[in-house]
């Protein structure tokens, strides 16, 4: 893992009612009840059938570091609201729960808990603005870039979008993410330090406009890269002066070197009729393996529209829209108290609300995939009792948990219990995975969910169901909270 997190105090990167509420409970005595919280979301960014699951390094980084300085106790003691006992427990304070996550590349689906928390009250209370925070930002990012992954149909799409980003750790981060939705490098190079995730990139205009000609400015860079020679073309004139000065330079900088230039980039105009002409222009000068690439305010939509309309593109350059998902900038991961546990005794818990979307689903989960054995493609998952174990050598009838007349006998499947507990009594028990691997893993799972679920325009609704033990917890409480 990357130490990036480790080398900065983050501890009171917290909501202060999560402070509040630690102070509450330890002079209240609560302090080492034991607890359950579950991570979960209420809907899919831009109105897609799914999202794809990130940041869990991060979250784990933070949790299996999290510590208070001195400096953090003399805050807190300088607001004057927090007793000596309070602050003399912080000073010693140590994480000691246990969380289970869904790992990072996974499509992941409204209602299902994606992060569960166990462990002392306090201490589980005290994460809840981390964990979001690390989870709902990547896992945002991450689905945007799969959509544009999706939109360009095999081409590659590359993350630019440092500069647009809200902060430098959003920069960062969601270069990271970008990277397991599926794009094949970032403009942000500490991204390649820190996670070798590939830095890529050319040159901007003003390049190019700092000598005294285009062809110059070609010239000169081709022989600084020859080995990875990308020209910026629309400076001027795409058509009339940037690829003829493009060609040129080939011509007579990177052949004479035996080289071949890696492509042209345009950045501007009517980049689908462009990229045609261009196409033809670098073609018939014999520069058949010269790529396109282009830039400039795409999104998923547009780069679909320039697909059809038949764009000789073969990288998309994505910016602002994809670094800060500006189409669908929220990604709405909440985190709830489930239950708590008393010895042996475990208390489901509940919240109810009018607002149906509101409700959440109680007691510590499993969650379960379920694979058609004959096609590989995911049917539902299920969400269980954390002791309930899901029998694929039998049928197995599931149902929608609100529509609950809509029921389904399912045989010939596979049961994947797709959660894994990542850390022990504070402790980390699961290695994290290389990038590559996670980037690879991501690819495999978006192979298991049928086209129906991918569509950008009202996609299928993916089945998220509960067990009937489960069912019948939520139905109990919900009848109990009527009275």
């Amino acid at each position: 893992m990357s130490n990036s997190l480790n080398e900065r105090n983050l501890t009171l990167l917290t909501d202060f009612y999560e402070l509040t509420m630690a102070g509450g409970y330890f002079e209240c005595e609560h302090k080492d009840r034991i607890a359950y919280f579950d991570m979960f979301y209420r809907s899919n960014p831009d109105k897609g059938g799914y999202a794809i699951m990130a940041g869990v390094e991060q979250m784990v980084e933070y949790l299996t570091n999290l510590h208070f300085t001195d400096e953090d106790i003399e805050y807190l003691r300088s607001r004057r609201i927090f007793t000596e006992g309070f602050l003399e427990y912080l000073k010693s304070f140590k994480f000691e729960c246990d969380v289970w996550a869904i790992p990072e590349g996974t499509p992941i689906f409204p209602g299902e808990p994606i992060v569960t928390v166990r462990g002392p009250l306090i201490q589980a209370q005290f994460v809840e603005t981390m964990i979001l925070l690390s989870i709902n930002h990547q896992s945002l990012i991450a689905t945007k870039a799969n959509r544009l992954r999706r939109a360009a149909k095999g081409r590659a799409v590359m993350e630019f979008g440092s500069r647009r980003a809200q902060g430098y750790d959003g920069a960062i981060y969601g270069a990271r993410a970008a990277f397991i939705g599926g794009c094949c490098g970032t403009a942000c190079t500490i991204c390649e330090r820190d996670f070798g995730v590939p830095a890529l990139g050319t040159m901007a205009h003003s390049w190019i406009q700092s000598f005294d000609t285009e062809y110059e400015a070609f010239a000169a860079y081709a022989k600084l890269y020859p080995d990875n020679c990308t020209l910026l073309v629309d400076t001027y004139n795409t058509l009339k002066s940037g690829v003829p000065n493009a060609i040129k330079v080939f011509d007579e900088v990177l052949t004479p070197l035996g080289k071949r230039p890696k492509g042209i980039r345009i950045d501007s105009g009517d980049i689908t009729y462009l990229s045609k002409k261009a196409r033809k222009m670098l073609d018939n000068a014999g520069y058949v393996d010269c790529k396109i690439c282009a830039s400039n305010s795409l999104d998923e939509f547009i780069i679909k529209d320039m697909q059809l309309q038949g764009a000789q593109i073969d990288i998309y350059g994505v910016g602002e829209r994809l670094i800060t998902s500006s189409s669908s900038p929220v990604f709405g991961g909440v985190y709830k108290l489930v239950a708590t546990e008393n010895g042996s005794v475990m208390t489901p818990k509940i919240k109810i609300s009018e607002n149906v979307g509101k409700i959440t689903t109680p007691c510590f989960k499993k969650l379960y995939r379920l694979y058609d054995n004959e096609t590989g493609k995911s049917i539902a998952d299920v969400i269980t009792l954390h002791d309930e174990v899901i029998d694929d050598t039998k049928p197995y009838e599931i149902f929608d948990p609100v529509n609950t007349w809509k029921r389904k006998t399912i045989e010939n499947f596979k049961a994947v219990d797709i959660r894994k507990q990542y850390i022990k009594n504070g402790k980390l028990v699961e290695a994290m995975p290389d990038i590559h691997e996670i980037k690879a893993y991501c690819e495999s799972q978006l192979e298991t969910l049928w086209d129906e679920v991918t569509r950008f325009e009202n996609p299928h609704t993916y089945y998220v169901d509960l067990s009937q033990k489960l069912w019948d917890i939520k139905n109990s409480l919900l009848n109990e909270g009527k009275k």
